[in-house]
């Protein structure tokens, strides 16, 4: 079963946050061999990162393997951002978490991640592994 993670999951790790870090860590290490990333989550690591070799080096050293992203995965995406606008959501472009959920739930991955609320309301389909 392929596990796709957030990057704030990453993130825990790689900045060893006071909270989650333990937690994010402990599910690394329980899906090793299974975790992948997406183009978004890849885009998202590179702002931190100096070269694209920074980002291989952080996906070599927590097991990550890159995952595209289906096209049907795009039009998911728009369809939960048009339903978060009628509810009343404020951005104006669709939001890096409407793509992961898209992906998730359109290619049967699990996804790895702190942000339940937001994953269950949009993506209902898609199946998470969360604090």
């Amino acid at each position: 079963m392929a596990v796709l993670v957030d990057t704030k999951v990453i993130c825990d790790v790689l900045y060893n946050d006071p909270v989650w870090s333990d937690w994010s860590s402990a599910q690394i290490a329980n899906h090793w061999g299974q975790l992948c990333i997406n183009p978004i989550i890849y885009a998202e690591l590179s702002y931190q990162a100096t070269s694209p070799a920074d980002v291989n080096d952080t996906m070599d050293r927590l097991g990550l393997v890159y995952a595209d992203l289906p096209m049907a995965c795009l039009f998911t995406a728009g369809q939960a951002y048009r339903r978060y606008r009628q509810r009343g959501g404020v951005k104006t472009a669709p939001l890096p978490d409407f793509l992961i959920g898209a992906h998730a739930q359109q290619a049967g991955l699990v996804l790895l991640t702190r942000d339940k609320a937001r994953y269950a309301t949009y993506f209902p389909g898609a199946r998470l592994i969360c604090p």
